[in-house]
C-alpha cells in the first residue's frame, strides 16, 4: 500500500472531519501490522529448540516496549477522536 496523497485545498468542516477519520484509519491498519510482526517474531523465537531464559525475558522486554508505544499512540489517535466527537 502506497502512501495516501493529501492535496491542500480548500474543504469543508465536513470534509476535514472526514479527512481526520481517514488518517486515524490508516494508523490504525499500520499499527494492526506492527502488532502482528510482533506476534510473528514471538512465535519464530518461541519455537526456536535451544532458546535461552534471558532470552526469552529479552524478547518478552521488547514486545513489552513495542506495545507500551503502540498504547501511547493510540491515546494520540483517541484524542483526535474526541476533537470533535460531539459533531458525530
Amino acid at each position: 500500500m502506497g502512501m495516501p496523497v493529501i492535496t491542500p485545498g480548500e474543504s469543508t468542516r465536513s470534509q476535514a472531519i472526514t479527512d481526520i477519520i481517514e488518517s486515524v484509519a490508516l494508523q490504525e491498519t499500520a499499527l494492526s501490522h506492527i502488532i502482528n510482526a510482533e506476534g510473528e517474531k514471538m512465535q519464530a523465537i518461541i519455537g526456536m529448540e535451544d532458546i535461552s531464559s534471558d532470552e526469552l525475558l529479552e524478547l518478552n522486554n521488547s514486545v513489552q516496549t513495542m506495545i507500551t508505544a503502540i498504547l501511547r499512540l493510540e491515546i494520540i489517535i483517541q484524542s483526535k477522536l474526541e476533537l470533535f466527537s460531539d459533531e458525530l
